[in-house]
């Protein structure tokens, strides 16, 4: 899947020897690592691109799975239902069967209909029909 990533004005600053991007969902500082990049850039191509509300979006959402405390990437919800989790990884992790399969045991518990996973410059999803994945060529708009 093809990603045109919109340009945008980060903002960073450097505290206690660390390099701190600001995450304009979460509304605060995070530290910058190649993930929170990717993730950064991401998130701007969902809220500028396909024109999905800050207010829908997710990001390093806790869910439980089998007693264990997990972190999603983002999710996005609609009607107050989760519609799309997103996994994330830094440029040089590939979109591995070990990726999918970690977005895929998310997934059992939110019950999305649409997966996505990218670690910047290649993205794959899939959409959830009658528990059959199959391949999309683009992430649907918000509208």
């Amino acid at each position: 899947m093809k990603i045109e990533y919109p340009s945008h004005n980060f903002k960073f600053k450097d505290e206690a020897n660390s390099k701190l991007i600001f995450d304009e969902v979460r509304r605060r500082w995070v530290l910058f690592t190649p993930e929170e990049w990717v993730r950064q850039n991401f998130l701007q191509y969902l809220i500028t691109t396909k024109a999905y509300p800050q207010s829908l979006i997710a990001v390093e959402r806790g869910i439980k799975l089998n007693g264990l405390q997990k972190r999603c990437d983002i999710i996005i919800y609609k009607d107050d239902t989760p519609f799309m989790i997103i996994e994330c990884k830094e440029m040089q992790v590939g979109l591995t069967p070990d990726v999918l399969m970690q977005v895929l045991r998310y997934n059992m518990q939110l019950q999305v209909p649409y997966i996505i996973i990218t670690n910047g410059s290649n993205t794959t999803g899939w959409k959830i029909e009658n528990s059959q994945a199959i391949q999309i060529s683009e992430i649907p708009a918000y509208k």
